[in-house]
């Protein structure tokens, strides 16, 4: 439903026709070997363990290393058709964009470059789906718009998607990845911490389920706010978060952090999570949390 509005043409990388040049050949004989074209994109490398592999067959492994078990960062579209059925999937607030409040300088081109190079309005997807049957509804966040960056538009329509599943009486369940709030919106960027934290606590105090499931990165003001405000927190193995970032801490402190600090593992190992769920895993498991939580007797 979403992958046809994203087609982007394909480029070509050119690679010589032998994966491994011979040491013999003098430089012009390498040079004159025949090359081939492929498309750009056909491979890809972890980052984390620098393993090469087919994109297709990473696809087919929801984006996850098969050698090491790395979580790769996934965009908000790829994230609903991996969550709910069928990847039916009813939008809210799809045309809601930011207009330069406080005519920040260079804002406003930024963000059309922005738009064109994600596909997307603002870093925030919300909507209605259904996940083994059992309605809920979602706000799926995508690093690769500003940095999955929090301003009004993200706040208002996070805020926006939590009344509608207190109206509905169905779950809430909120995907986070976010840099922080955006500077460029100032005060109306923080001021989304707070609007967000008082729907979930009207929601949660009505009875509603929020599921908050945290993904690689999420810092500053998303974190502090409704990332870590679920009445059942999840996060994906190895997913990076917090309020400020590493460097800034060993800075303040004067002393060397854990290697896994702020990783998932130590923050589960720390009291600050519930679970960390495979991504292969995570639909089975929200789909046990909204069952389970029908069941006794909620919404």
């Amino acid at each position: 439903m979403f992958r046809d509005l994203f087609q982007k043409k394909k480029k070509y990388a050119t690679i010589p026709s032998q994966r491994w040049g011979n040491d013999t050949e003098s430089t012009e004989e390498q040079q004159e070997r025949p090359k081939r074209e492929i498309p750009e994109g056909l491979m890809n490398k972890c980052s984390k363990c620098g393993t090469i592999h087919y994109s297709k067959e990473l696809e087919k492994n929801l984006k996850v290393c098969p050698n090491c078990g790395y979580h790769m960062r996934l965009n908000a579209i790829d994230r609903i058709m991996m969550t709910v059925d069928d990847g039916q999937f009813t939008e809210m607030d799809a045309r809601m964009e930011s207009k330069d409040p406080l005519k920040f300088p260079g804002y406003a081109s930024k963000l059309e470059q922005q738009k064109m190079n994600s596909g997307l309005r603002d870093a925030v997807i919300t909507g209605e789906g259904l996940i083994d049957g059992q309605p809920a509804v979602l706000a799926v966040m995508s690093f690769d718009f500003f940095s999955g960056s929090m301003g009004s538009v993200v706040g208002e329509k996070i805020t926006r998607a939590i009344e509608h599943a207190d109206a509905r009486k169905i779950p809430m369940i909120i995907f986070s990845t976010s840099g922080g709030a955006r500077m460029q919106e100032s005060i109306l960027s923080l001021m989304q911490m707070a609007k967000t934290s008082a729907a979930l606590a009207r929601f949660q105090e009505n009875g509603g389920l929020y599921v908050s499931v945290i993904t690689d990165p999420t810092m500053g003001g998303v974190s502090a706010s409704f990332a870590m405000l679920g009445d059942v927190n999840i996060a994906e193995p190895g997913a990076l978060f917090g309020f400020a970032g590493r460097i800034v801490i060993e800075q303040t402190i004067r002393q060397k952090l854990p290697e896994n600090f702020q990783t998932a593992e130590f923050n589960m190992e720390h009291g600050q999570l519930d679970m960390v769920i495979h991504r292969k895993e995570m639909k089975s498991t929200l789909s046990q949390l909204l069952d389970f939580h029908s069941g006794k007797g909620g919404f």
